[in-house]
């Protein structure tokens, strides 16, 4: 058994597609049609470099599926790493969401340190950006955990017993 992704529901597949391909950057893999069963319009999408999957579902009115859409039903979000990269890429790559349609939080790289940003997408699916640090932040992080002893110490023994 192999776990291909997460499915989504959106109440908009064209929109939908235009948001993950275009501003994400996933390529469309497969596509099928399930409404003759009473099913949906479905597109599998992957990403070129996790070889991640995400499946897109819509549902039209008289499938049995389709119901009242509750942003965030079964699904929290989806987590997109971009590596080891500067925060100016984890910042660009924040605004390109938000240009390509996707609703900003108060999760940004100003607000995490540098280390992540959120953003909503078109049907209020959280897309979570995390980034790794740079070799050379990693470098400077080791020099201050090497000249910077740990606040903790263990106890000194005593060389001779303690008197009572």
């Amino acid at each position: 058994m192999e776990l291909l992704g997460p499915g989504l529901r959106v109440t908009n597949l064209e929109r939908s597609l235009r948001f993950y391909t275009k501003t994400l950057g996933l390529r469309e893999v497969r596509r099928g049609d399930t409404r003759s069963w009473g099913g949906g319009l479905w597109v599998q999408l992957e990403d070129p470099k996790s070889r991640q999957r995400v499946e897109l579902n819509w549902y039209p009115r008289g499938s049995i599926f389709h119901g009242p859409f509750r942003s965030g039903d079964a699904l929290d979000h989806l987590d997109f790493d971009l590596g080891a990269v500067p925060v100016a890429t984890l910042e660009r790559t924040y605004r390109r969401l938000v240009r390509g349609g996707a609703r900003p939080t108060r999760y940004t790289a100003a607000t995490t340190a540098g280390w992540m940003a959120s953003a909503i997408d078109p049907n209020g699916i959280w897309i979570v950006l995390t980034r790794r640090p740079t070799a050379a932040q990693r470098r400077a992080m080791e020099r201050v955990d090497a000249e910077e002893p740990s606040q903790v110490r263990a106890p000194r023994r005593r060389s001779t017993p303690a008197k009572t």
